[in-house]
C-alpha cells in the first residue's frame, strides 16, 4: 500500500496520536501543524463546521497537502448549547477545566432546569488542494453529573456521563472512551466515506 501524507491542523499531542493510530491502517502518514511549525489560525467562525473548515483550509493552503481539522466541544441543552464552540475558552487562560466544569454547574443551577442533557459534538473538515471541503460529524449524548468523577480523559470528561452508561468519560479507560466518543464517530464517518470501510 502506497502512503499518502496528510496534515492534521492541530498542535494537540493527544489528538495527533489518536488520529495517527486511526489513519495508519489506511496508508495515511500524518504530519501535524506542530511538526510543520504552522501557526494556529484564530477561530473566528460561529459554528463547529466553520471553525473546522477555517483551520483545514489554512493548513491546506500553507502545505499543498490534504488537511484535516476538527472543532469540537460540549453543548448543554439547558444552557442553549453553551459552552459549544467556546468550550475551551470557558476554561480561561491558562486553561483550567475544573473552573470550566464549575462554571457549567453554576450556570445549570442558575437556570433551575432539571434537564441536564448534554452532548459532545465533533466536526471534522477535510480540505484537499484544488477541491472543496468535506465535513464529517459525530455526536455522543449524555448528562452532566456533579461532582466530577474520575481522573481520566481531559476537558469536561469527569462531568459527562454518556447515556446508557453508569460512568463518566473521566472514569473510563482511553480505549473505552474512544469507542463512544464524538471524535471517533466523526472519524468513522470519514474513513467510511474516504476508504470504504
Amino acid at each position: 500500500m502506497s502512503q499518502e501524507t496528510w496534515v492534521l491542523a492541530s498542535h494537540n499531542a493527544g489528538k495527533i496520536k489518536e488520529m495517527e493510530q486511526i489513519l495508519a491502517p489506511f496508508g495515511i502518514a500524518l504530519k501535524s501543524a506542530r511538526d510543520l511549525d504552522l501557526p494556529e489560525p484564530e477561530e473566528t467562525e460561529t459554528t463547529f463546521r466553520g471553525n473546522a473548515a477555517l483551520k483545514a483550509r489554512a493548513a491546506c493552503e500553507a502545505t499543498g497537502l490534504p488537511c484535516l481539522a476538527d472543532d469540537s466541544g460540549l453543548s448543554v441543552d439547558a444552557l442553549g448549547g453553551d459552552p459549544g464552540i467556546y468550550s475551551a475558552r470557558w476554561a480561561g487562560e491558562p486553561r483550567d477545566f475544573m473552573r470550566a466544569m464549575q462554571r457549567v454547574e453554576g450556570a445549570l443551577n442558575e437556570t433551575g432546569a432539571s434537564d441536564r442533557t448534554a452532548r459532545f459534538v465533533c466536526t471534522i473538515a477535510l480540505a484537499r488542494p484544488g477541491e472543496g471541503v468535506s465535513f464529517f460529524e459525530g455526536e455522543v449524548v449524555g448528562d452532566i453529573v456533579w461532582p466530577p468523577r474520575g481522573p481520566g480523559g481531559f476537558g469536561y470528561d469527569p462531568v459527562f456521563q454518556p447515556r446508557g452508561h453508569d460512568r463518566t468519560f473521566g472514569e473510563m479507560s482511553a480505549d473505552e472512551k474512544r469507542q463512544l466518543s464524538h471524535r471517533a464517530r466523526a472519524l468513522d464517518a470519514m474513513t467510511r466515506a474516504e476508504f470504504g470501510s
